[in-house]
């Protein structure tokens, strides 16, 4: 499962914008590409064919840290193409555990990986301290296409470089009990004051029973449901300049929406990811789950008791002419900028996530979703029909909600204080049923003054 916050990263002037887009293939490749054995280049030139050859057919071993399950399927894919070239694979960690290993390495200047997974929203805690190879002088510009919008706006940096290759996503939608909704005659909720309305008509029909849970430790969930929204609590320009909007008009109305449920005691608040949160999916207690597209494959293997009695449907709207969506989790491939084979290095990030048959197994055999355009439009993949979900075609609805994610959405370079000041705050007001709003402006000072005692400028939300 996706999960936050990455470790402390030791900040430094030098800002990533992430949300500006990746250059054409047409244009200009770019950037400081790693000096190494196989000929990569620091010149701002793209690697020449000759090397790249050489680097395909010299023999090397590639390092790569990953926590994908089975993943050596998608490799021995890579090493039969490129036989010379032999990817170690090492399980350093999920998440914050892997990404604090990695800046050990990288400050003790030996240890690091050629190659990390690297989920989007922890990109810039790496790219800010220079971390990351910028791909586009070894072709990842071309791939561009291939890639849902969204995905590569999340890899992409203010002046074009490609930071990373997008694996897999997490639009966020809302599974459903059908028996529940059925009981209590409540129609799937096209937006929040209807889902608003269903959390009272439900907890009041059955008080044992809520709509949803809404967890506060989620800090994850938090931000796809500002991402939903059109929130933009992270704008970033220049190379130390910030702006902080997490208690703007639409973060309150947010906080408005969700404290008020907390409060009236018509939706959960207990944390997720723990055995009484599991226990209470299989039982029945909640109706709902806002989740990514990552939830439906792992609710099927969590709460089997209800296998049959779940389905999917896009998260209810703000403004239902005009549909939205948010992510909640996924991951990419980067390179580590001090990799002695950055050219091979790049064959295997990009290899690994553009090719057909690779993207295809991690979609069906890990059950990642997908960031590559051409699998949300297969037939076989979206046309799949669970029993868990009473054969609906689950796949096909987070398809349609991957369309509609905002590409703009930008994420903080030092998101681990965001996460743990958002606990403190606004977690706090869900699980104490306080404020949430006033808790709001609680997390907004606290981001500010953590923002400016690392050299940052935070710019007045316009």
């Amino acid at each position: 499962m996706p999960e936050y916050p990455v470790s402390s990263p030791a900040l430094s002037r030098r800002l990533l914008l992430t949300a500006a887009g990746a250059a054409s293939l047409g244009a200009a490749l770019s950037a400081c590409g790693g000096g190494g054995s196989d000929g990569g280049s620091t010149s701002s030139k793209p690697v020449g064919q000759a090397d790249i050859d050489k680097a395909m057919t010299t023999p090397t071993e590639l390092t790569f840290w990953t926590w994908v399950p089975e993943i050596a399927q998608e490799i021995a894919l890579f090493e039969k193409k490129y036989p010379a070239i032999k990817v170690k694979a090492v399980n350093a960690g999920q998440g914050t555990p892997e990404y604090t290993k990695l800046r050990t390495a990288l400050k003790a200047g030996s240890g690091a990986p050629d190659l990390v997974q690297i989920e989007f929203q922890a990109i810039p805690t790496f790219t800010i301290t220079d971390s990351l190879l910028d791909l586009r002088p070894y072709g990842a510009s071309a791939l561009k296409s291939q890639f849902v919008d969204w995905t590569w706006s999340q890899v992409s940096g203010s002046d074009g470089e490609v930071w990373a290759i997008p694996q897999d996503t997490g639009p966020m939608g809302m599974l459903y009990r059908q028996d529940i909704f059925d009981k209590h005659g409540i129609e799937v909720p096209k937006t929040w004051d209807e889902f608003a309305e269903a959390a009272r008509k439900l907890h009041k029909a059955d008080p044992d029973v809520y709509l949803t849970n809404l967890a506060a430790n989620q800090v994850a969930a938090w931000h796809g449901l500002l991402w939903q929204a059109g929130a933009k609590p992270y704008v970033t320009s220049g190379k130390s300049d910030i702006t902080i909007s997490v208690d703007d008009v639409v973060s309150k109305k947010l906080g408005a929406f969700w404290g008020g449920l907390a409060q009236e005691g018509v939706i959960g608040v207990e944390p997720d990811f723990t055995d009484s949160w599991y226990a209470a999916l299989n039982k029945g207690k909640y109706a709902t789950w806002i989740t990514g597209a990552w939830g439906p494959a792992f609710l099927s293997g969590s709460a089997k008791d209800t296998s049959g009695k779940w389905r999917a449907a896009p998260m209810p709207q703000w403004d239902a002419a005009k549909p939205s969506a948010g992510n909640w989790g996924g991951s990419t491939t980067a390179v580590i900028r001090s990799t002695k084979n950055p050219i091979a290095a790049a064959l295997f990030a990009q290899f690994l996530n553009s090719d057909a048959e690779s993207a295809k197994m991690f979609a069906t055999k890990q059950f990642f979703f997908p960031a590559t355009k051409a699998l949300l439009a297969d037939a076989s993949y979206i046309g799949a029909t669970p029993a868990f979900y009473g054969g609906q075609k689950v796949n096909e609805v987070f398809a349609g909600i991957s369309a509609q994610v905002d590409p703009s959405f930008q994420w903080p370079p030092f998101l681990d204080q965001v996460a743990t000041d958002w606990t403190e705050t606004v977690g706090h007001s869900l699980a104490r049923k306080t404020d949430t709003v006033a808790a709001l402006g609680s997390w907004q000072s606290r981001i500010t003054t953590f923002a400016k005692s690392q050299g940052f400028t935070v710019k007045a939300a316009p």
